[in-house]
């Protein structure tokens, strides 16, 4: 189960209980045909109504690009730098550190879907500029989550972007749980950008996903 940052990331100490002790991480890797049949079907996935956008300059995150929300969905910036050291406790700060950071990127906005009736976040992760290669960033991205497995990539256009999506899942062998994750990556002149779909569990994950469509299909660099 994933913690929201915003509103208090001292639960990361029990996320961290809860997920700490996974599974290794699978292999990756492409599946031609899958990935063409794949990307028909997202081109005819179901996609959110619009609540908002985020990403320009005045939004609630502002961020290399910019992309709608789903109606409801609430967005809050995330300050990683203010967020580390804070509690003093050389333990807690380990973990808000390891839960702010992942792989090559850092987290910089959270978007809550509790006030749209489910349980998870569409979370948006950055890196520092030069860093252009999104496929090798997701990569490293999905290999520094505990329990990530069976990870499937493919390429995706949107709009003047092109980037990277991966499908996965992660497993909880304390809560002997498996459920699917999200994400993609594009690379822009201020660095690469992660955007992951989690949830509390599949069938959540699932609700979700017209959500994380509608992300992906409105998806443009921040003008």
């Amino acid at each position: 189960m994933r913690f929201g940052v915003g509103n208090g990331w001292r639960g990361l100490a029990a996320a961290a209980l809860l997920t700490g002790l996974a599974a290794g991480c699978g292999e990756s890797g492409d599946d031609p045909d899958a990935s063409g049949a794949k990307a028909k079907a997202s081109a005819t996935a179901e996609v959110a109504a619009r609540g908002g956008s985020i990403g320009a300059a005045g939004s609630a995150c502002e961020l290399p690009v910019t992309f709608d929300i789903a109606e409801f969905w609430e967005a809050e910036a995330i300050d990683a730098a203010s967020q580390q050291g804070e509690t003093g406790n050389e333990i807690t700060d380990d973990l808000a550190d390891a839960f702010l950071h992942q792989g090559r990127v850092t987290m910089a906005c959270e978007v809550d879907a509790k006030p749209a009736g489910k349980l998870g976040f569409l979370r948006v992760w950055t890196g520092r500029p030069g860093d252009a290669d999104a496929r090798a960033v997701l990569e490293g991205f999905v290999t520094a989550e505990e329990g990530a497995s069976g990870a499937q990539y493919r390429p995706f256009r949107t709009g003047s972007l092109s980037g990277t999506e991966v499908e996965y899942t992660t497993t909880s062998e304390l809560l002997e749980e498996t459920k699917k994750e999200r994400a993609l990556a594009v690379s822009t002149p201020d660095g690469p950008v992660v955007v992951h779909l989690g949830g509390m569990d599949t069938d959540e994950h699932e609700a979700m996903l017209p959500a994380y469509e509608l992300a992906k299909k409105t998806l443009e660099v921040t003008g």
